[in-house]
């Protein structure tokens, strides 16, 4: 019998926030987010003014984002700025 142990964590935001915070590196491994006509999600290292790792753009289909490798690194925490999404939910270790 195996035993498989993961340090996966699981945040999920319905409005711009810091979802990991700015004291904690991170990797970004997952997305899924509920989608609208123009939605737009932006992740950033160092907070709200911080700097733009990675954005998404997408409609009503939605996101489910598996990240390759190692995942998207932030050395400052994974700040979440969203527009027109009603609900993100990211995983990362």
């Amino acid at each position: 019998m195996s035993s498989y142990s993961s340090d996966q964590q699981v945040a999920n935001a319905t409005a711009d926030a810091q979802m990991v915070p700015t004291t904690q590196r991170a990797r970004l491994t997952g997305i899924q987010a509920e989608g609208a006509s123009g939605s737009k999600i932006i992740f950033k290292s160092g907070g709200a003014s911080g700097t733009a790792i990675a954005t998404f753009e997408f409609g009503s289909e939605g996101i489910d984002f598996y990240v390759p490798g190692s995942g998207i690194l932030f050395d400052e925490g994974i700040y979440l700025d969203l527009t027109a999404t009603p609900s993100v939910t990211i995983t990362f270790t």
